[in-house]
C-alpha cells in the first residue's frame, strides 16, 4: 500500500522527504513486574507474558509492545511501512528492517529521512547514504572529541534547510501515530499475545491507508473523516 500511494496515477505524493518514528503501546491486562519476569514467575493471571517494558521520554516506562512506522511528510501524509516489536526494542535495530520492507525505499527520488534522537547511530548514517541514497537527519551533538564526519551531520541539522526538513516531523508523522491510535483504539491494546497484537495493530494500519486511499480517489482530503467512515466517530 506504501509504494501504491506513491506509484498510482492521479496522487501527488511527496515522498522526496520520510519519517521514522516509534509509539509504545501498553498492554491489556496486568503489568508483569520486572522482579517476577527474571525469576520466571507469573504472579496472577490476566498478564499478557509476551509484552516486554519498555521506556519513553514522554511517558515513562511502559509494558506493552512498540509500533514502528515510516510515513511521509508532505501535503498527504501516509503510513508507507510498519512493524510491530515487544516494547524493549531499541528504534535503531528497527531502521534497517522498515526501510527494507518496501519498494518506496528503492526510488531515486528520496532525499531525506527524518528520525528522533534514537535512530542517532553512525551504522544508520551509512547504511541511509550507500544502500537506500538519502540522509538520515536526526538531532545531532557537538562535543569536544566529535570526529570530522560527525561534524558534518551537526552542521547540516543545525542549518536553515536541516531544521526545516526535521521540524516536519512534528506535523506529520507525530500526529499521524495519534491518529491511528485514536481512530482504532489501539493503545491499550485490546488482545493479549504477540502474534495477535501484532495482526490487529498491523491490519489498523493497512485499514488507515486504504481509507486515505479511497479519500484521495473521491476527493476527500480530509484524515478526520476516516472517523467517521468506520463508524469510531
Amino acid at each position: 500500500m506504501g509504494y501504491l500511494f506513491v506509484a498510482a496515477e492521479g496522487l501527488a505524493v511527496d515522498h522526496s522527504v520520510t519519517a521514522i518514528d516509534s509509539t509504545l503501546l501498553k498492554a491489556k491486562g496486568h503489568l508483569w513486574h520486572k522482579s517476577s519476569m527474571k525469576k520466571g514467575v507469573v504472579p496472577r493471571s490476566g498478564i499478557d507474558t509476551d509484552a516486554r517494558w519498555g521506556y519513553s521520554h514522554t511517558k515513562g516506562w511502559i509494558f506493552g509492545y512498540k509500533l514502528h512506522i515510516t510515513s511521509t511528510t508532505g501535503d498527504l501524509i501516509v503510513p508507507l511501512t510498519a512493524d510491530v516489536t515487544t516494547a524493549n526494542v531499541p528504534d535503531n535495530q528497527m531502521y534497517v528492517p522498515s526501510t527494507s520492507s518496501s519498494l518506496v525505499f528503492s526510488l531515486p527520488c528520496l532525499r531525506y529521512m527524518t528520525a528522533d534522537p534514537g535512530y542517532d547511530d553512525k551504522k544508520l548514517y551509512e547504511y541511509s547514504k550507500k544502500t537506500l541514497r538519502m540522509d538520515l537527519v536526526c538531532p545531532v551533538e557537538r562535543y569536544e572529541s566529535t570526529s570530522k564526519k560527525r561534524l558534518e551531520l551537526v552542521c547540516f541539522y543545525k542549518s536553515a534547510v536541516g531544521q526545516s526538513i526535521y521540524n516536519r516531523r512534528g506535523i506529520s508523522i507525530e500526529p499521524l501515530i495519534e491518529h491511528i491510535k485514536s481512530v482504532f483504539r489501539i493503545d491499550p491494546l485490546p488482545l493479549r499475545g504477540f502474534r495477535v497484537v501484532s495482526g490487529i495493530v498491523l491490519i489498523s494500519v493497512l485499514l488507515y491507508q486504504i481509507m486515505v486511499y479511497y479519500n484521495c480517489k473521491v476527493g476527500k482530503s480530509n484524515p478526520k473523516s476516516i472517523k467517521y467512515m468506520l463508524g469510531t466517530g
